[in-house]
């Protein structure tokens, strides 16, 4: 049950790591962050958008449908602009099914043998979306620009963080600390905004 006077919020996610940061990126707000499982919902829910924001809503509103509650979903990936914008909502399956994010990075280096520092030009790319029980819904997106490295570097962080770095901090996303990781990614950015405008809406729904 949520507590007296927060609303219900199921994020559609069953990864423990990614729900705890999330609860940080939407502090502050009167809502009670449950996790996909602890809602009840165990389904695997086909993602065949063609844009980061669809298979966010694709997530939530298959939540929301079956249990009627506020659901948060968001989409990410990589975009690197000398592969066209590759692998982007492809990110997670760039290298194949059950492929490790070991994989993952080989394929991309792979991919940018020999490309000069100045076409290594990239983003991290986040929408995150909210649809409420009345199934209207808010969006938000954020990003973050860097550079593909020419090889990994860094410990922290997953996917393709080893790869992604930042000139303005001169190191890749796995080199820095979860603070200043959360100061600049793209999830980061793109829950900021969604917590200004989630902020807005309850207010609004209180004040009615």
């Amino acid at each position: 049950m949520p507590e007296m006077g927060r609303i219900k919020l199921i994020a559609a996610t069953k990864n423990r790591g990614k729900l705890e940061e999330i609860k940080h990126l939407l502090a502050q707000l009167p809502v009670e962050i449950v996790s996909m499982t602890e809602a009840g919902i165990s389904d695997d829910i086909e993602e065949n958008g063609s844009t980061f924001e669809e298979n966010a809503l694709i997530k939530a509103r298959a939540i929301w449908k079956v249990t009627g509650n506020m659901v948060l979903a968001d989409d990410s990936g990589l975009e690197v602009d000398f592969l066209g914008g590759a692998p982007g909502i492809y990110s997670a399956r760039y290298a194949g099914e059950g492929a490790t994010d070991k994989d993952r990075n080989k394929k991309l280096l792979d991919e940018m043998k020999e490309v000069p520092w100045d076409k290594r030009t990239a983003r991290f790319v986040c929408a995150a979306v909210v649809v409420f029980p009345d199934g209207s819904h808010i969006t938000a997106r954020g990003t973050c620009e860097g550079f593909i490295a020419f090889e990994p570097a860094g410990g922290n962080g997953f996917g393709y963080d080893p790869l992604f770095y930042v000139p303005a901090y001169k190191k890749t996303i796995a080199q820095m600390d979860a603070d200043l990781k959360n100061s600049i990614s793209h999830r980061g950015n793109a829950f900021r905004k969604l917590k200004e405008l989630l902020s807005e809406r309850l207010a609004d729904c209180n004040g009615s």
